[in-house]
């Protein structure tokens, strides 16, 4: 942990300076109670850090919380081991991505499954409760609920230290979210139009007013789209790896943890906004997920509770090139290199998420040291993601 501003600590030992500087601005607005926790795998995001926690009082920076509102994770641990597993991996791998549509337009073509609408239903009545029509943003909203997207979301089947078999994935409010996020931003920037911002993504919505309860009503519904689009996933995985193996599968543990969301929290004697863009909550005893990148480890984890983290820790990896220049430095012959022995789809989209891209996520986990305890490793043993 060092100290970098009276309202900046740090616990990332790799820190670019443009992070940092980006990081100290935010730091520095007039509402920041008590500072910004910058976390290991802290990069540079659309106007605030991604890996940074940002707790406000009376007024919520909606790009500090970010366009994918509710992206996070979901593991389950099977009663399954890997010596219990087929040889051949490539048919969970296609019957995956059969289930799950996965790129970033993608939607289901119709709603079939009784738990999908049952869903749906939670979310017309939220919906409802909170004032707003999801369609206003997102015509095909409900045909999106269980599709992953792309970029950095992904699936995995992988094993823990034992061998026991984990089945892990991460995603958010695909379309819906981002459109509620950026009509949001937008207003915000309007609304601080003749402010003297450092940065125009620095924009807020100040707290007793209707523009910021309206973000607050659809903000949390779409973290909970989120949760629920995480549900809906892991159900159809569970379905075709049971499928893979022949036998039931029992969900022996499950957790489902946001990364990207803002929640009324209470720290250093007041109460506050804490936007987590790019964390995890890490309160004691909480159970939280950090994934690395598509080659290498990710952790399952339990919250130490630290206060000057403001219970928090990092939520994966972090980048360390960006798309572009990862597709400028790698080649598909590096990523089938950093690749070896897991089961993926051989194709060039998915250069610049090549494990070199990351920062090195055993380095962030050592950062990570004091904010949580590492309960389990998962390698991987296939990987799906979406172009």
């Amino acid at each position: 942990m060092e100290n970098l501003t009276p309202t900046l600590i740090s616990w990332a030992s790799i820190l670019e300076d443009g992070t940092r500087a980006q990081a100290e601005q935010t730091a520095r607005m007039p509402f920041i109670h008590p500072h910004v926790a910058l976390m290991p795998d802290a990069h540079l995001g659309l106007g605030a850090t991604v890996g940074s926690v940002i707790p406000t009082v009376g007024a919520i920076m909606p790009a500090a919380v970010g366009v994918d509102i509710g992206c996070g994770m979901i593991a389950v641990r099977t009663q399954y081991a890997t010596d219990d597993l087929p040889a051949d991996r490539v048919p969970v791998r296609q019957a995956i991505e059969r289930a799950i549509p996965l790129n970033a337009g993608a939607a289901n073509r119709t709603i079939s499954r009784e738990h999908t609408e049952q869903r749906l239903e939670q979310l017309r009545s939220l919906a409802e409760d909170a004032g707003f029509d999801p369609a206003s943003y997102a015509r095909r909203w409900d045909l999106q609920l269980g599709t992953l997207g792309s970029g950095n979301h992904f699936i995995e089947v992988t094993a823990d230290e034992s061998g026991g078999v984990w089945l892990f994935l991460h995603s958010g409010s695909r379309g819906v979210g981002n459109k509620i996020a950026q009509k949001h931003i937008a207003v915000a920037r309007e609304l601080c139009a003749g402010e003297d911002l450092p940065d125009r993504d620095l924009a807020y919505l100040t707290e007793g007013t209707a523009e910021f309860d309206a973000y607050v009503r659809e903000v949390r519904w779409a973290q909970t789209y989120a949760l629920l689009n995480r549900e809906e996933m892991m159900d159809r995985v569970v379905r075709q790896f049971g499928e893979w193996v022949g036998g039931e599968v029992e969900r022996v543990e499950e957790i489902n943890c946001h990364h990207n969301y803002t929640e009324r929290e209470h720290h250093y004697g007041r109460e506050v906004w804490a936007s987590r863009k790019g964390a995890i909550n890490a309160e004691q005893g909480r159970p939280g997920l950090i994934p690395g990148s598509m080659g290498t480890a990710s952790y399952v984890v339990i919250g130490k509770g630290d206060v000057a983290s403001l219970s928090s820790a990092p939520h994966g990896a972090g980048r360390q090139y960006s798309r572009t220049r990862a597709r400028k430095t790698f080649t598909a012959d590096d990523l089938r290199a950093a690749m070896a022995g897991i089961e993926y789809r051989d194709t060039d989209a998915f250069i610049d998420e090549i494990p070199a891209a990351y920062k090195d996520i055993d380095q962030v986990m050592a950062d990570a040291a004091d904010l949580v305890e590492v309960r389990h490793v998962l390698r991987q043993l296939v990987n799906v993601k979406g172009d």
